[in-house]
């Protein structure tokens, strides 16, 4: 061997060290960095690629050109919507679109890693379960992706107001690193006078969707011993608790407003909360997007937080005092052998929080992104979602390698597979061990021997035989939408989170849908639960703008009389019931009706109130809240709320003693989910 190949496999070696020691520190999901402009002069004379004119766009009436969009400063973010590391950039994103205002157009640019999520229905819903306010592209044949030479997700790339690329950056470091730069383009065109800042007025996607009891619940806790039902409403930012079997609703937790504010009941609030466990008096909550865990106090009726800093972790920590420990993206909690187990998505890991010492720490995962059985120091997981446990193995859904795995409950605890195979390898097949095939799932529990588990993006719930390794579809047809039923027929949306009660019912929350359905197993049907109770506990967050219809003046004769309501509702749509129809008197300033209560319910779309009208000259303010669903699908909700001001002259000398009161148009859901 001479010395010069001698030198070249030496140097060969070091580059294979450095590769595999780049690869356990970095996930693969931003491991790629592309070279910016600021690095590299010479690309800054690169033209961007022009969109494909026939794909899918979303939060906008009409496609985007670059060419329409010239003279303004524009960030694509390429993204999908399973990416952990994707998520964490969209708030930072949101801080660059305020701060720049219309100087700055951002376009997410949706190149899925998952068959599902590169159906453009299925954008729609992350769009709005993110709450994304920038235009999207669906570029599910990675045509945009390959044009501007992307690697990894999330990237970003820049454009100056000229139409050249002037940067390129892989990570969740993407908007921190291009904040000065768009700064500087602000400057330079703005003095050169060749910054266009026409707003875009666009058409979100959220401005055609009407309000739903639910909003994306991500998962639900089963209390057996005292019978009750905790719901995670993400997208409402509280937590439900209900009553079983009937549905009732006996608290909502939180106000509905984007906080992480402690406090009683009605002052607390979360940012998009996901998992629930109930020990003892306390029900802990993973505040998923305010990195941290939260405590209920179900007797005092308080929420405290007992972990985080409300900061994501920008490195991967190590644990310590729990209150000062900055966490990343909890997404399941379980109770166990004294400790509160934490699904630690962002990092890749399992977390323990002890209460007695009030400190956290890893528990399993080397933060290495992958699927690497062994001792748990060693372990590589891949995106933890979902815990359950069966006393002696704490069994955990592995979302970004589509398997389900355990990690025993040791003091030299091991992570081994049950079921899945890798980070790309994933579909929807039944069998044993690796030849499994599951589709990014987000929860599991588990059932006499057995486990259930959330197939997310196939729509399914699958069973485990544990001893076996054995993977079957349970329910599930892997259709999206609302089909209750034989539990093989029924169908769901990308449901997140599931939990099993003693007498065989397991509990879903079909995300996507907005609704908890109700599996049985002793029977083999899957239904719907209605909520009940709900109207008095809606946060005021939820409710929109109201706008105010004017009514012509009513001359009304003094004395008993009524206000006959008469609801008219879209065809193929009708009343829910269990929701029911209110009317209000919201404002009497001149006093002139009497009421037995200021609310008034009923069930059917034609009701009679009584009223007392007093002489006098004024007007009355009603508001009108009713509840409705598609003829075939009672359990998926809608309200409505719309409000009314009754010009009135009272007197003796009037003929009629009945108004008649009408609601106006509905708005009409874009589809049945």
């Amino acid at each position: 061997m001479n010395e010069v190949k001698l030198e070249a496999l030496k140097k060969k070696g070091i580059f294979l060290v450095l590769l595999s020691l780049t690869l356990l520190f970095f996930p693969i999901t931003i491991c790629y960095n592309k070279v910016s402009a600021e690095e590299d002069p010479s690309l800054s004379k690169i033209h961007a690629p022009e969109f494909p004119k026939d794909v899918d766009w979303l939060n906008t009436s009409h496609p985007l050109t670059l060419a329409a969009l010239r003279e303004k400063i524009i960030l694509l973010d390429f993204w999908t919507y399973c990416c952990i590391n994707c998520i964490h950039v969209l708030p930072k994103l949101h801080d660059l679109e305020l701060k720049y205002g219309d100087n700055l157009v951002v376009i997410g640019v949706h190149s899925a890693k998952f068959r599902d999520e590169g159906e453009t229905h299925n954008i729609r819903d992350a769009i709005l379960r993110y709450e994304i306010k920038h235009p999207v592209i669906n570029d599910r044949d990675f045509r945009v992706w390959k044009e501007y030479d992307a690697r990894a997700w999330p990237t970003m790339v820049l454009i100056d107001p000229d139409g050249y690329i002037v940067g390129t950056k892989s990570g969740e470091s993407g908007p921190e690193y291009f904040d000065p730069m768009i700064q500087r383009l602000v400057d330079e065109y703005s003095t050169a006078g060749k910054l266009d800042s026409t707003p875009l007025n666009l058409t979100l996607e959220e401005d055609n969707r009407p309000k739903s009891l639910l909003s994306y619940p991500g998962k639900v806790h089963v209390d057996d011993k005292n019978n009750k039902l905790f719901i995670s409403d993400s997208n409402h930012n509280r937590i439900l608790q209900v009553s079983l079997p009937d549905g009732t609703v006996e608290a909502v937790i939180g106000n509905g407003k984007v906080g992480i504010d402690d406090g009683s009941y009605d002052q607390a609030t979360f940012n998009h909360p996901q998992g629930i466990f109930r020990h003892k008096d306390y029900l802990y909550v993973a505040d998923t997007e305010n990195h941290a865990l939260r405590r209920l106090d179900l007797k005092k009726k308080i929420v405290t937080t007992i972990a985080g800093t409300g900061e994501q972790a920008q490195f991967r920590a190590k644990g310590g005092n729990a209150l000062t420990t900055a966490l990343n993206s909890p997404w399941d909690v379980l109770w166990e052998e004294e400790k509160l187990f934490i699904a630690m998505a962002g990092p890749h890991q399992i977390w323990y929080y002890e209460p007695g010492n009030d400190i956290v720490g890893v528990y399993a995962g080397s933060g290495r992104e992958d699927i690497i059985d062994g001792q748990a120091d060693e372990a590589a997981l891949a995106q933890p979602s979902g815990l359950a446990t069966d006393g002696k193995l704490m069994y955990f859904a592995d979302s970004e390698v589509s398997a389900i795995r355990t990690v025993s409950l040791e003091k030299k605890p091991k992570v081994k597979t049950i079921v899945g195979m890798g980070l790309f390898k994933f579909g929807d097949e039944d069998g044993v061990g690796s030849t499994v095939r599951l589709q990014h799932p987000l929860g599991v529990t588990y059932l006499e021997g057995d486990l259930y588990v959330a197939d997310t993006y196939n729509n399914k719930i699958k069973k485990i035989e544990i001893k076996k390794f054995k993977s079957t579809t349970y329910a599930g047809n892997g259709s999206d939408g609302v089909t209750d039923g034989d539990r093989l027929r029924s169908t769901f949306d990308e449901p997140g989170g599931l939990d099993a009660s003693q007498d065989g019912k397991i509990y879903i929350a079909d995300t996507n849908n907005h609704l908890i359905r109700v599996l049985d197993t002793t029977n083999d049907k899957v239904s719907t639960l209605v909520l009940k109770g709900f109207k008095e506990k809606m946060p005021e967050s939820e409710m929109p703008d109201i706008p105010q219809y004017s009514i012509p003046k009513w001359s009304m004769k003094s004395g008993a009389g009524s206000i006959q309501v008469k609801l008219y509702l879209p065809e193929e749509f009708k009343l829910n019931k269990e929701g029911g129809v209110y009317l209000t008197v919201t404002n009497d300033p001149q006093q002139l009706l009497q009421l037995d209560n200021s609310t008034f319910s009923a069930t059917d779309k034609e009701f009679n109130v009584p009223v007392n009208w007093l002489q006098g000259d004024g007007y009355v303010d009603f508001a009108l809240e009713f509840y409705y669903c598609r003829e075939s699908n009672e359990g998926l909700c809608f309200f409505d709320t719309q409000t009314f001001r009754l010009p009135l002259s009272i007197s003796s000398a009037a003929e009629t003693s009945t108004f008649l009161l009408e609601n106006r148009q509905v708005m009409i859901p874009s589809d049945s989910n």
